[in-house]
């Protein structure tokens, strides 16, 4: 066989390798990744997100629990960004 096609097979055959290596060490991680989260020891990566407070109404204001707990007439007036039209 011609030197060329040998050593443009040999190093096809070496970028493939690299390539199920790359892989396998993904695969591996996403692996230990899951176990470890099924086991407790990795803290959830939701914590320290904080989901952006959603008003109940239009006109962004919200209900709010009056002190005996029961939800009353009461809004309370959150600044919003943009006014509703």
């Amino acid at each position: 066989m011609h030197p060329e096609i040998l050593r443009e097979l040999s190093s096809q055959r070496g970028r493939e390798m690299r390539a199920r290596a790359h892989e396998a060490m993904l695969a591996a991680a996403a692996s230990r990744a899951r176990r470890a989260r099924r086991r407790g020891s990795v803290p959830d990566e939701t914590d320290g997100f904080d989901i952006p407070v959603i008003p109940d109404y239009v006109d962004g204001s919200f209900h709010v629990a009056s002190a005996d707990g029961s939800l009353g007439d009461q809004r309370a007036r959150v600044p919003a960004a943009r006014r509703a039209a």
